[in-house]
């Protein structure tokens, strides 16, 4: 794989979550959780059983991935299940869990893997609700926790990557709460928070993030491909890229997030049921494969994410660690690689 970018996948290995039914193997997942009501009547114990059969099952991802030459993964929230309702140091399995993230965090140290995460949308530091604003504070600090179990110190290497996820009142306003009670913050955590560009109009640009955010914190930003083609700022995609270059320090590999339309994945392969079946409208309005097909299409919003990638990633130049977030998870990377291979993973520039 070329150096000037590595590739990388969020969360989940479907291989080695979902093997054959027939396999005899065990599913590998680092998301076990339990509903509330389950847990709240068996107690914290087992949540600390599922975190810690989780914890294990991450050292068998990371092996998985350094056999496969990928050393860039996201992992997922669900690590530590309902971690926001109670102190880590709480779980009765704790000592065994920290041992075992150790182990994870000195295995990702010795073959140069970079690790980092993503939580999800309700955390929301801008929020015009204080309730929202301390829930989000004790979700970022519990994810921060993560990386320090992993013996991380702290660093925009493992990111904690959010987006802003309110313009409630207008971006300034939003913007003025953000920063305030992003230095209610530990340092720690802190030195681990990033954000991302969205993929609505209405939401933040890249050059919005910069101008609101960066140029107060210096918070690094990552740029998402996919997001960027519906909230633009009158900024090309590789104007947008190299402006979030300039917000990394320069001992920490730029991060970007890549994915394509799961509607237009579903375009071509309407386009590609009628090319291989030689049919004309008449036939395939009473075609059942067909007429599934295009149903699906038609409920599937255009900036949700595709399964696999099929154009080429620009990385105009930059050294880039790209996460693919499209839905096969690393069989896209694996999927991708192979068809591009090296010479496709360089700008025409290069």
């Amino acid at each position: 794989m070329n150096d000037n970018v590595r590739l990388g996948y969020a969360c989940v290995n479907a291989t080695l979550t979902n093997p054959p039914k027939r396999s005899g193997l065990v599913p590998v997942t680092t998301s076990r959780t339990a509903r509330l009501a389950t847990w709240q009547v068996k107690g914290i114990e087992l949540l600390g059983h599922l975190a810690l059969q989780n914890a294990c099952d991450l050292y068998q991802y990371l092996e998985w991935n350094e056999a496969h030459d990928i050393r860039l993964f996201r992992i997922g929230s669900e690590l530590f299940p309902w971690h926001d309702r109670y102190e880590l140091k709480s779980l009765p399995q704790y000592d065994e869990i920290r041992e075992v993230l150790q182990e994870c965090g000195r295995y990702a140290k010795e073959h140069g893997h970079r690790l980092t995460t993503h939580p999800g949308p309700f955390h929301v530091l801008g929020s015009l609700n204080p309730a929202v604003v301390e829930k989000t504070i004790i979700g970022l600090e519990r994810h921060s926790e993560m990386f320090d179990l992993l013996g991380f110190e702290p660093s925009y290497e493992n990111k904690i990557n959010i987006h802003v996820g309110s313009a409630a009142d207008g971006h300034h306003n939003v913007s003025e709460r953000w920063v305030k009670n992003y230095y209610r913050l530990s340092d720690r955590c802190r030195a681990r928070l990033v954000l991302e560009n969205d993929d609505k109009p209405s939401l933040y640009s890249l050059r919005l993030l910069y101008e609101l955010f960066f140029e107060k914190t210096n918070i690094p930003l990552t740029f998402d491909y996919h997001h960027h083609q519906f909230c633009t700022g009158d900024l090309t995609a590789e104007e947008a890229c190299k402006l979030a270059a300039t917000t990394w320090p320069k001992d920490v590999r730029q991060a970007v997030h890549y994915s394509e339309s799961r509607r237009e994945e579903l375009h071509r392969t309407l386009n590609e049921f009628y090319a291989n079946h030689g049919m004309s409208t008449d036939d395939l309005s009473e075609d059942s494969q067909y007429n599934k097909l295009w149903t699906e299409f038609n409920k599937v919003k255009v900036q949700a994410h595709s399964d696999y990638i099929v154009n080429r990633i620009d990385n105009f130049g930059l050294d880039l660690d790209v996460m693919i977030e499209a839905k096969a998870k690393e069989l896209a990377l694996l999927q991708y690689r192979e068809n591009f291979s090296e010479k496709v993973l360089l700008s025409e520039a290069v």
